[in-house]
């Protein structure tokens, strides 16, 4: 089943987030190389795909895990939460429609 994971970033994480971003970034490839990742990304801190030092203030995965357990344990060990880049993060069962 699919599941999103939205997590919501502490003020002022750019330097954070670019410091544990290649190991994020590993576990997403993973993800893909696995066939399981739908999508993922930041949340732009302005209307700009490219925010620059105003940063980001989250982050969004759609993935296929097994079951809400595994899907959150997989979320709780983001290198991004161990890093002090999120102050939350919520994961929900997601039932894709479209396209």
């Amino acid at each position: 089943m699919l599941y999103m994971i939205c997590a919501t970033d502490v003020e002022n994480s750019l330097d954070k987030r670019l410091a544990a971003r290649p190991a994020h970034l590993e576990r997403l490839n993973t993800l893909k190389d696995d066939g399981r990742l739908v999508m993922a990304g930041p949340f732009p801190a302005i209307d700009n795909p490219d925010p620059g030092p105003a940063g980001f203030t989250g982050s969004l995965v759609v993935a296929e895990f097994e079951s809400l357990e595994e899907a959150q344990a997989w979320a709780d060990k983001d290198p991004y939460i161990e890093a002090g880049v999120y102050e939350s993060v919520i994961v929900k069962p997601y039932k894709k429609v479209l396209p």
